[in-house]
């Protein structure tokens, strides 16, 4: 049968002829180029007057799509091939532009920093500004607390060479990295990626097979791996010092425009909790007839008789389980497919994980994702047409009002996978097939609580002890296998050392702690879920705003003003994991022999 979609993205939409090759996106980036130099060189001559500011700020909002424009480009380029070597130098050109777009950015900070308070406010009341008052104080608070725009600026330009060059340099050698796996009596090279959708095979021998050949892969690039992370991690801690801050969460917390409370009693709340999950994961071991679970079996599937999904029908789904919500969110789930916004084939030299990427320029967003036919892939897929849906109905306002935190990000993202992933289960036709699709969104669960706290106190630790000097490989072995054994309460067999090596996001140098966020919106969308719920329909138009509000508002304030209620409190929490504990309890009565 021809498939309905196509599963290879339209590039080609964004810039004329799709490749690193597209004249269209050469023009573009010698056209940014200038249009940079002229930008900076007026915003250092720029008078004192509020009207000649507020003229560069708006300025600052266009120039600034065009950047985010190109480099999102290239970044899918990338992740398309990773061995495309004229995407490698774009990407170089394309950091340059961002680093010297900042620098401009850093030139108005410190404008807005020097206003007096008349000035300031006369600059505020001014009809552009009116609307973007929220990022301007913003901006104005954490210039505050950084060095001289002179050396903010140096700290960016060094950035480029320097921090982002390991990050490049991580993704360059995953790019070249291939896994050896026997399979049918002959042995076969995958990619990082195409190695890990093997893990979700029902054989646990063939599990453990990849599990272990994975482990080894990462162990032979390791002593690489251990340089990217520890320079990555140098850098950062210098800039900080520099500044004079102390605490190793304070960028993190304040680029998730979130307060260090709420992120304690969300990790407090959760771990008072784990028993709950310690259960089903025993239980899941019964299940598969062994001790304890593997760090390999954690996801893997309870039956043989796991139906694969195809792409095709993945997308039906999804659209017609988002239009029973939301007729505007399955509308737009719709065009995605029919518009060809999704890569998600198959193939050698992708790189590994899923993302979607946003166009501002072209009002567009494109996701990435390899797809295997698996409901986790289902899962995947509907995630992050949750990212492009909440970044779709953004697009009209002032592009400093679109830029929203990662851990509001994950909100809409979870909110849409959760809209599917219950659908499923209430739709499941046997009690097997109702158990595997439960057990698969329990995954998720144990992923946010235990495997995600894992990565998180790995890296607090990891950043304590590299404050000190550089941490070795096996040290930083241990340290992960530590935060994996107290993260998942010492409920697993066999750990996965490498895994600060096997993860992008320890190594992607956009934000620091790229972790946490995901718990924080899995919860949060809970407790948008819930409220969906009680609504039904009405919900539709609040949630919009809701989403609209996300680049606008401190996550403590959205909170109150969307739910109403305090995320400084454990209660807020403990309802959301009490959602989720309900699954637990479903799942423990239909596995009761």
């Amino acid at each position: 049968m021809t498939a309905k979609y196509k599963q290879v993205w339209d590039l080609d939409a964004i810039f004329e002829g799709g490749t690193s090759e597209s004249p269209a996106l050469k023009a573009a980036i010698a056209e940014l180029e200038k249009e940079l130099k002229i930008f900076q060189t007026d915003a250092d001559n720029a008078s004192d007057s509020v009207e000649e500011w507020a003229g560069l700020v708006n300025r600052a909002q266009e120039v600034g799509k065009k950047v985010r424009e190109v480099g999102a480009f290239v970044g899918c380029l990338l992740a398309q091939n990773v061995k495309d070597d004229k995407a490698k130098l774009l990407g170089g050109t394309t950091k340059q532009l961002a680093s010297n777009y900042a620098s401009i950015l850093t030139t108005i900070d410190e404008k807005l920093l020097a206003f007096s308070e008349q000035e300031w406010n006369q600059f505020i009341a001014l009809g552009d500004m009116k609307e973007i008052v929220f990022n301007l104080n913003e901006r104005r608070e954490n210039a505050k607390d950084k060095l001289p725009a002179d050396k903010e600026k140096l700290i960016q330009a060094l950035g480029v060479d320097g921090y982002h060059a390991w990050g490049d340099l991580y993704s360059t050698i995953v790019g070249r990295m291939s896994v050896e796996i026997e399979e049918d009596g002959e042995k076969k090279s995958y990619s990082v990626g195409q190695a890990a959708n093997k893990m979700s095979s029902f054989d646990r021998n063939f599990r453990k097979h990849v599990f272990d050949q994975s482990e080894k892969a990462w162990e032979q690039e390791s002593e690489l791996f251990g340089n990217t992370l520890n320079h990555l991690a140098g850098f950062r801690l210098q800039t900080y010092e520099a500044r004079g801050w102390d605490e190793v969460l304070k960028e993190p917390l304040q680029i998730n425009r979130m307060k260090k409370e709420t992120l304690d009693v969300m990790w407090d709340t959760i771990t008072k909790n784990k028993d709950t999950f310690v259960k089903y994961m025993e239980r899941k071991a019964e299940l598969l007839g062994i001790d304890k679970l593997a760090m390999y079996d954690v996801s893997a599937p309870l039956s043989e008789n796991v139906e694969e999904v195809s792409y095709d029908e993945a997308a039906e789904m999804i659209v017609e389980q988002f239009n029973k919500f939301s007729p505007k969110m399955g509308n737009f789930a719709q065009m995605a497919f029919d518009k060809e916004w999704i890569e998600a084939e198959s193939r050698p030299g992708k790189r590994p994980g899923g993302f979607c990427t946003s166009f501002p320029v072209s009002e567009q967003s494109r996701i990435f994702m390899t797809y295997s036919g698996s409901a986790s892939n289902v899962a995947t897929l509907a995630h992050e047409l949750g990212h492009a849906y909440h970044q779709y109905v953004m697009n009209d306002l002032p592009q400093m009002s679109q830029r929203y935190a990662m851990n509001v990000a994950e909100t809409a993202s979870t909110f849409a996978e959760m809209i599917v992933a219950d659908a499923t289960v209430k739709q499941a036709k046997t009690n097997e097939a109702k158990i595997q699709l439960l057990d698969d969104k329990l995954n998720r669960s144990v992923a946010f609580f235990m495997n995600i706290h894992a990565r998180f106190l790995f890296e607090t630790r990891f950043y304590e002890e590299r404050k000190k000097g550089l941490v070795s490989v096996p040290r930083l072995n241990e340290l992960m296998v530590e935060a994996q054994k107290e993260a998942y309460c010492d409920g697993l067999s066999e750990y996965s050392p490498y895994f600060w090596a096997s993860k992008l996001h320890f190594h992607i140098t956009g934000v620091p702690f790229y972790n946490f966020p995901y718990t924080f919106g899995y919860l949060f969308s809970m407790g948008i879920y819930a409220k969906a719920a009680e609504e039904g329909e009405a919900f539709e138009d609040r949630y919009i705003e809701l989403l609209r509000d996300t680049g606008r508002l401190e996550v403590e304030e959205l909170a109150k003003k969307h739910l109403d209620v305090d995320l400084t409190q454990p209660e807020f929490w403990q309802k959301a994991i009490d959602q989720v504990k309900a699954d637990v309890d479903t799942f423990m009565e239909l596995t009761d022999k």
